[in-house]
């Protein structure tokens, strides 16, 4: 199977899929050494057809992807779509829509917690996918033919996969209960990476507000720092550091410098000197804004993104509606 690597190619394919009424789609992208996903291929496919995209082909136009993504007559068929989601919002600036992840129809449907692609392929048509592919550097070129295999595989029987759960949640009378969910999925909020919003990331290992006003000033600054410059967070800095400057609260460029989880040197570095500012700056905000040590739990981490409410039953716990495919 060959990829699509020219813009009027895409175009054709992107024209042909629209005038069916659902769509299958997935990505494969690269997030080790940055900070926002590195989109390499693109899988849709139809009932009739399927398409491969090399999204790293030189001079390639996503337009016609994108214009295919926001077309309301088309339901847009994801598994596990938050991250492929995520890269439609970082490179075109929306969210698709309509959309129907089967993993949360799952879910709904009684298939367990965050089943798997494979798994939920197994279990509704019996066929077996082949996952040694899983971990493949889909940025090298040319993918091999297996590779290829591999990706198609996962938009090809994602369409029975879907016709299967589309059914049985008519059956069962919850179709209103993915859509509710589709909602949060498909809501701009969802996808906002604000800086401010960093710290809910870190475990909470503070016991005073200027402790956390610090925290939070600090998590916001890296957040900025990974975003601009495209790496990934710990790459600007640690979580430990950022407990460590917390907790300490230095100052001065020598302060941090003596901090245990500062590399050598880095106090005199650009990135050094920020951190010191944003120490001070932090401190010198009103006390009266600082923000509440947060009752409860010593060390919260993130909910997740959404859980399905209705699929929970008071004795059972809730289960995660986005998890890693």
């Amino acid at each position: 199977m060959q990829m699509i690597t020219t813009t009027q190619g895409l175009a054709d394919a992107c024209a042909e899929l629209a005038g069916h009424d659902f769509i299958t789609v997935d990505t494969e992208f690269l997030r080790e050494t940055t900070f926002w996903p590195k989109l390499c291929v693109v899988q849709m496919a139809s009932m009739d057809a399927a398409f491969l995209v090399d999204a790293l082909a030189p001079d390639l136009d996503l337009t016609p992807f994108f214009e295919l993504m926001k077309n309301e007559a088309v339901l847009k068929v994801f598994h596990a779509a938050r991250q492929d989601i995520e890269i439609i919002w970082h490179l075109g600036g929306f969210v698709p829509h309509p959309v129907f992840d089967t993993q949360v129809a799952a879910m709904v449907c009684g298939y367990g917690d965050s089943i798997s692609y494979d798994q939920l392929v197994g279990r509704i048509s019996g066929a077996q996918i082949d996952k040694t592919h899983r971990f493949t550097d889909w940025s090298r070129r040319p993918l091999s033919d297996d590779q290829l295999v591999y990706a198609v595989a996962d938009v090809t029987h994602l369409r029975d996969v879907y016709l299967s759960l589309r059914k049985s949640l008519d059956k069962k009378q919850r179709t209103d209960w993915v859509r509710e969910e589709m909602d949060v999925l498909t809501s701009e909020e969802t996808y906002r990476a604000e800086p401010e919003d960093a710290w809910k990331r870190l475990k909470l290992r503070v016991r005073k507000q200027q402790e956390l006003v610090v925290l939070k000033a600090i998590a916001a600054w890296r957040e900025r720092e990974a975003q601009s410059r495209d790496v990934p967070r710990s790459r600007v800095l640690k979580d430990d550091a950022i407990y460590e400057i917390a907790t300490q609260i230095p100052t001065d460029a020598q302060a941090l410098g003596r901090l245990r989880t500062i590399p050598n040197g880095f106090e005199r570095s650009r990135s050094g000197g920020d951190i010191v500012q944003v120490v001070r700056a932090a401190l010198d905000t009103p006390r009266d804004t600082w923000p509440q040590i947060p009752r409860g739990k010593p060390s919260p981490t993130p909910a997740p993104p959404w859980t399905c409410s209705r699929c929970c039953s008071s004795s059972s716990p809730r289960p995660r509606a986005s998890p890693p495919r």
